[in-house]
Order: C-alpha cells, then sequence, then structure tokens
C-alpha cells in the first residue's frame, strides 16, 4: 500500500517539479529570494558581518552594567525595522492566504475576445490566487460566517488581469459609493469596537433592512455557502460585469466563473463556531497542506456571454451587481482550468503585498457601466497606494512577467532604474512610443452614448426581491433548515427590536414561512402575511448540490478528506492498517489519535503506532470522518468521556463514521438512539452514513484496483469512503436523529 501511495505522490511531486521549471512569474522572482543556509554568517542591511547580535553595545565592565551607547547602529538597525514591520493592513479582505499556480485553456475563446490569455490554447498563463475573509482583521478567525474573497493575479504575455471576485456571485449594494457605508456597519460598532468578524449585530442587519438591494446578497451569506469546508471547495466570481471585444471589434457582455473540481461543500454552524477557537488557522492549513502534498486544487474556469443585442431584454439589468445570470439564460461555458501547484515562500512578501485592481485588464477584455464596478477600478488602485507606496507594481509579486516600459519616474521606493535623458512623450528619439494596435495596443471600445448628467440608476435597478425567492426556493431542503438557523443566530445578538422586528418584516418579502420561523427564534412577532407573493419559480447553479463531484460529471473522490482514526492499547492492527491503507492510497489524508503520542500497542504487542495527535490535542471538528478499528481497546475507549464526545460530535455535525469489529459497541454507545440501526455479524450496515461490520472483509493487498465508491456498496471500505466521499449526511438531520445526541 505505501507503494501505491509512494508511487502516487512521485508522480504528483515530478508534475508540479514540471509545472514550477515552467512557470514565468515563479522564475521572475528568484531573483528575489534569498535562501538562507548554516554556511551564511549574518550581516547587517549594508552587509557587514556581525559577530554579536544578543546584547547591546554598551559602556559596562565585567561587574556592572552601564548605559547603552546610540553609536551601535547593528542594535539600531535592528530594532528600527522590527518598529516597521506593519503596513496598513487592507480595511477589507484583511485576513487572507494565498499560492501560485497555473491557467490553461481546453478551448478557444477567440469568437468572442482577442485576450491572448482566453484563446491561445498553447499557453500556460502563471496566476496567484489569494482568498480572504471580509469583515475581520488580520489576526481574526478563518471559519467565521463571511464572503470570502476570491481574487486571482494572471500574469499574461500581454500584461496582469485582475480578476478580483468573491466566492458569492451577487453584492450587497449595486453602487460603488455605498460601499463606505456597508462596511462601517457590518465592521465592530464604533462605540465598543465589537463585535470582531461578525455580521451578528445590530448595524449590520440595521443596514441590511434600510438597503432593500442587499437582499438577495444577505440571503447567499447566511447560507452554507457562508461557512466552507475549505477554500479548495468554494466557487469563485468575478461579481461584475466585464466586457469582451473580439478581434473583429464586437462586444460582448461577460461574468466569469470557477467551480472547484472538489465540489462545493461546507461546515455546519456548530463545527465554525467551534473551529474558530480550536483552530483558527484552519483554512490556511487546509489549502497549505493540500499543495505541499502535492494534491493541487483545480478550478474549472467559466464564462457567461450576453451579446450587445441582448442586453435589454430581461426583466433585471444586465449591469447590476445584485443579481446572477441564470444558467437557464446563459449557460456557463468551460474553457478552461485554474490548479494552485505552489506554496509561498513568504507570507508578507508575496500574500500580503500582493495587490489586486479591477481596473488590470489586457487587450480584448474591458469594462461595463456597472456602477459597482467603475467605482472599483478608482478605489482599488487607490487603496494600493494608501497600503504600499506608490511604487506598489514593482513589488515583485505585483509585476508583470512581460516587459514594462513607460515615462513614469521616481517616488517612494523605487526600484527601477531607467537610463538616459528621456523621461516624457513625444520626445526627439521617439523612446518609448505608444504602440498600434497591431503591435498589441489596448483598444478602447467606441461605446455611443446618449443620456443625461444625474444621479440615477435604470428602472430595472429597483427591482430587489424576485431573485431572493428565486434563490430561497432553489435550496434543498436541509439548506433551508440552515438559512433559517443562521437567520436565528444573527438576529439573537441584535438587542434593538427595531432591527430584528424589521428584519421579519423584510423577510416576509421573501417568503412567509421562512419569515415565521426566523420570527420564533428571534423574538418578533409572528408575521401573518407575505409582503409580495412568492413567484415560486426555481433555477439551477444556486443550490450546492449542484455541484457536488457527481453533479458536475466527476467520479466520487476522498482526495484530501481529512480522516481520524482513533486507538487504544489493543486496536487491530490489521483492521487499522488496511482501512488507512486503501483510504490513503484513495488520496485521503488519515491522522492516528489516540490517548497519548506515544506508541500505542495493538493487540498481540509488538512496537505499536505513535499517534499523529492524542484526543484533547485535536477534536472531531478538524477531521472530515472518524474510523474506529476493533480490538480489546474498546473495552478502555467506552469508558472515556473525551471518545464518546468525538464520536458523537461527529454524529452531531453529520460525518460519515465508520467502525469495525468490537468498535461498532463504540459507535453504539455514543450514538445508540432510535432509529439507528449497527451491523451484528459480517454483514456491511449503512445507516444515515454511520457504516458498521463484524470486519474489514478484505486486506490491504486487494486494494490495488481502488475503491470502489458507490452507494449500497458491499464491502466495508467501499461502503465506508463512498460515505466519505458524499462530504455529509444531511438526512440525518433532516430525520431530527443529530438533535437527539448531546455534542
Amino acid at each position: 500500500m505505501q507503494t501505491i501511495l509512494g508511487g502516487t505522490m512521485q508522480k504528483a511531486g515530478e508534475a508540479v517539479s514540471g509545472a514550477l521549471s515552467s512557470n514565468a512569474k515563479v522564475a521572475d522572482m528568484q531573483k528575489n529570494i534569498r535562501k538562507q543556509t548554516s554556511k551564511d554568517r549574518l550581516t547587517s542591511d549594508t552587509g557587514v558581518k556581525q559577530t554579536n547580535t544578543d546584547v547591546w553595545l554598551s559602556a559596562s565592565t565585567g561587574d556592572k552594567k552601564g548605559p547603552a551607547l546610540l553609536e551601535d547602529n547593528f542594535s539600531r538597525e535592528k530594532i528600527m525595522k522590527f518598529d516597521h514591520e506593519r503596513v496598513p493592513e487592507r480595511v477589507v479582505h484583511a485576513r487572507g492566504v494565498g499560492a501560485f499556480g497555473t491557467f490553461k485553456l481546453y478551448e478557444s475563446a477567440g469568437d468572442v475576445t482577442s485576450a491572448g490569455v482566453l484563446n491561445d490554447t498553447s499557453r500556460t498563463t502563471p496566476v496567484f490566487l489569494r482568498f480572504s475573509t471580509v469583515l475581520g482583521n488580520r489576526g481574526s478567525a478563518d471559519t467565521v460566517r463571511d464572503v470570502r474573497g476570491f481574487a486571482v493575479k494572471f500574469y499574461t504575455d500581454e500584461g496582469n488581469w485582475d480578476i478580483v471576485g468573491n466566492d458569492i456571485p451577487v453584492f450587497f449594494i449595486q453602487d460603488a459609493i455605498k460601499f463606505p457605508d456597508l462596511i462601517h456597519a457590518g465592521k465592530p460598532e464604533p462605540d465598543t469596537e465589537v463585535p470582531q468578524a461578525q455580521s451578528a449585530h445590530n448595524n449590520f442587519w440595521d443596514f441590511q433592512y434600510l438597503h432593500s438591494e442587499a437582499t438577495h446578497m444577505f440571503m447567499w451569506a447566511m447560507s452554507d455557502r457562508g461557512i466552507p469546508r475549505s477554500l479548495r471547495m468554494v466557487q469563485g466570481f468575478g461579481v461584475n460585469t466585464y466586457t469582451l471585444i473580439n478581434a473583429q471589434g464586437v462586444r460582448s457582455f461577460v461574468k466569469f466563473h470557477f467551480t472547484p473540481t472538489l465540489g462545493v461543500h461546507s461546515l455546519v454552524w456548530d463545527e465554525a463556531l467551534k473551529l474558530a477557537g480550536q483552530d483558527p488557522d484552519f483554512h490556511r492549513k487546509d489549502l497549505y497542506t493540500a499543495i505541499e502534498k502535492g494534491v493541487f486544487p483545480t478550478w474549472k474556469f467559466g464564462i457567461q456571454i450576453c451579446t450587445e443585442d441582448r442586453a435589454d431584454d430581461f426583466d433585471f439589468d444586465i449591469l447590476d451587481a445584485t443579481k446572477v445570470w441564470p444558467e437557464e439564460i446563459f449557460p456557463v461555458r468551460y474553457i478552461g482550468e485554474l490548479q494552485l501547484n505552489k506554496n509561498v515562500d513568504e507570507y508578507f512578501s508575496q500574500t500580503e503585498q500582493v495587490a489586486f485592481c479591477t481596473a488590470h485588464v489586457v487587450p480584448g477584455i474591458g469594462f461595463s457601466d456597472d456602477p459597482l464596478l467603475q467605482g472599483r477600478n478608482f478605489s482599488y488602485f487607490d487603496t494600493q497606494v494608501s497600503r504600499l507606496g506608490v511604487n506598489w507594481q514593482e513589488l515583485p509579486v505585483n509585476r508583470p512577467v512581460c516587459p514594462v516600459m513607460n515615462h513614469h519616474r521616481d517616488g517612494a521606493l523605487r526600484h527601477t532604474i531607467t537610463p538616459g535623458k528621456i523621461n516624457y512623450w513625444p520626445n526627439r528619439h521617439s523612446v518609448a512610443k505608444p504602440a498600434t494596435l497591431q503591435e498589441g495596443g489596448y483598444f478602447e471600445y467606441p461605446e455611443k452614448i446618449v443620456a443625461m448628467k444625474q444621479r440615477l440608476h435604470s428602472v430595472k435597478f429597483g427591482e430587489h426581491f424576485a431573485q431572493a425567492q428565486l434563490f430561497y426556493n432553489s435550496m434543498a431542503d436541509y439548506e433551508k433548515s440552515h438559512i433559517i438557523n443562521a437567520l436565528g443566530f444573527e438576529l439573537d445578538h441584535c438587542d434593538d427590536p427595531i432591527v430584528y422586528e424589521r428584519m421579519v418584516e423584510r423577510l416576509c418579502d421573501i417568503d412567509l414561512d421562512l419569515a415565521k420561523a426566523v420570527a420564533e427564534k428571534a423574538g418578533a412577532p409572528t408575521p401573518t402575511k407575505a409582503g409580495r407573493p412568492n413567484h415560486g419559480l426555481k433555477a439551477k447553479g444556486l443550490s450546492m448540490t449542484d455541484f457536488t463531484p457527481e453533479a458536475l460529471g466527476l467520479a466520487p473522490t476522498i482526495a484530501t478528506r481529512m480522516v481520524g482514526i482513533i486507538i487504544g492499547e489493543g486496536f487491530n492492527l490489521a483492521e487499522y492498517e488496511a482501512v488507512k491503507g486503501a483510504l490513503s492510497a484513495a488520496g485521503a489524508f488519515c491522522f492516528t489519535i489516540g490517548p497519548k503520542r506515544q506508541p500505542v500497542i495493538p493487540t498481540g504487542g509488538g512496537k505499536g503506532i505513535a499517534p499523529d495527535h492524542h484526543f484533547e490535542g485535536m477534536r472531531s471538528t478538524m477531521f472530515d470522518s472518524l474510523y474506529i478499528p476493533g480490538g480489546e481497546h474498546i473495552n478502555t475507549l467506552r469508558k472515556q468521556g473525551r471518545v464518546i464526545h468525538w464520536v458523537r460530535e461527529a454524529f452531531g455535525h453529520c460525518k460519515a463514521i465508520g467502525a469495525t469489529g468490537e468498535a461498532i459497541e463504540l459507535v453504539r454507545t455514543a450514538c445508540g438512539i432510535e432509529g439507528m440501526v449497527f451491523s451484528t455479524d459480517a454483514n456491511v450496515v449503512d445507516c444515515y452514513g454511520v457504516v458498521t461490520a463484524g470486519g474489514v472483509g478484505r486486506g490491504p493487498s486487494s486494494f490495488k484496483e481502488g475503491l470502489k465508491m458507490i452507494k449500497g456498496a458491499k464491502s466495508f471500505i467501499d461502503a465506508y469512503a463512498y460515505n466519505i466521499s458524499q462530504h455529509r449526511n444531511f438526512q440525518r438531520e433532516a430525520d431530527g436523529l443529530t438533535s437527539m445526541v448531546a455534542y
């Protein structure tokens, strides 16, 4: 089994080595990387070698400490550099994590754009992708309920192209002028500076009610999309409406999509709350570990196209960022794939200093009159100057891989040295002259505009509820339940009756039953009349169930799924090795959890297995699934409250649980409630994702052909792996079983 896994990892290593050797951006940054070795000697920033960096130079004797001396430039430099290590953090999207990767086309989009990055199928374009939360500061937790930023920098042959998006396709506001108010309302309240990284407070929900255009977006944020299982399992959206221009000068409107091949999956709320304290860096570690182990996250890249002659044909404005383009009208055309395959070398220099701007486009890609986009084009450029200085585009992570030549000069921290007398245009030597269109110059689409100067949106911008209803109607039953609970939690933390009573009124504009359920939780009067009729329509591409691997036409997978294997003194080594080996070979990340990190001895003796963690060092929240092998250890584990809690908590969070042999009794002790059935012999029993059997059924050597992850599998490991691949068994929750267990 180790041979199988080793071969897989070797192939992954070879693949990434080849990809990185041809990555132009990785090569570009090599000149800025200093690799430290034991042969290096400590120097000052001026290159002078130092003999001591522990004691400040002072006027002292062997028996008396004297005053420190200002002439000690080494010490002054060390302190000064430390005092200035921080740059202003981002006002929004402050907490982030990023990685490098590549972008490759499946097919050319040359019919709609002249952009080389979107029509040259022979290219491999380097990228940097930064994920982030929105409201919290740099020190906040990863698993808070929030929108996730999904910002991609493409280092193309024609210049940098930035898609500065989110994991949700719409936004709270239609016009950029409202952005300061939105963020002020969402951030900690100004008098107390609480709560941090949370929308569960009066100001946020006061704003949501008073801006009915936010209704669609807050429904997305209150859905399971607000608490993703992994950043590798979120969609990415450009949010705004851009334009594409082809070689014939024909313009189309476009929306950009990134769909993860692992599927779109979430945590459950109790789990997210606990992880925020147990492991605030959960998402960061998850991304880093997957890339480090060679299991590279990938996204299919798609475009939705609206031709210019159809732009006014719909009951919504295609320039309105609070609206989706329904896939029934605008199918997503998948044309490429983005893969992340290299972790950053240093967080600050790369993830913190990377700077995105929606105005960064390349020839063949342009802007629409989307009022949110127009304001973002100004704001993003301005904020980078504030954070990083006027020459921020010269920082290694931000600079293009194509040639850069212009007459910009000077400014703080200028890196580029441009010799010669010429720094203006026109000049007598024709130095750095503007490019022609034939030379690849940017083409400004000649849009005809007939209008009056006034503060006004089109009439269609005034409809704020139809798509909020469409979103809610399209949810699976368990997704609707989670939205109700999320709204109930948020409004429970609002202590001003005006706020939560008004919000219940707003929910009446979406669905009366939704409003009634939330009113009960929030303490508002129960409404009796809908604000407007629910049209009852549904659409595809809104529910997360539309984005499982199977729904995307992919085979079930357990790749990168975290599996905790619980053992104690006297565990069944054969079952342990068979299950761990099979799951690992299929790409799962298996971790052994025991009473200690010293070796745990199996039944029959031997040198034992050293667990990765002990019961008190981790929690079930850090894993996608639990497996317990049989053996004598069950007699001890059944008496340990923490172990029982591990199993009950995993059960309450709807995770797959596997148990063989004597371990069935441990699971029965933890969650043997009405409705649960367990195996009593060698046959496999799959009950609400709890898979039990008298034994594993086959040895490690029989798994070389791979697992058969299908529903109703007769083999224990096949049945168990299938349930892991399904992420969660929400039927367990829907039928009330999780509410019968304390966790």
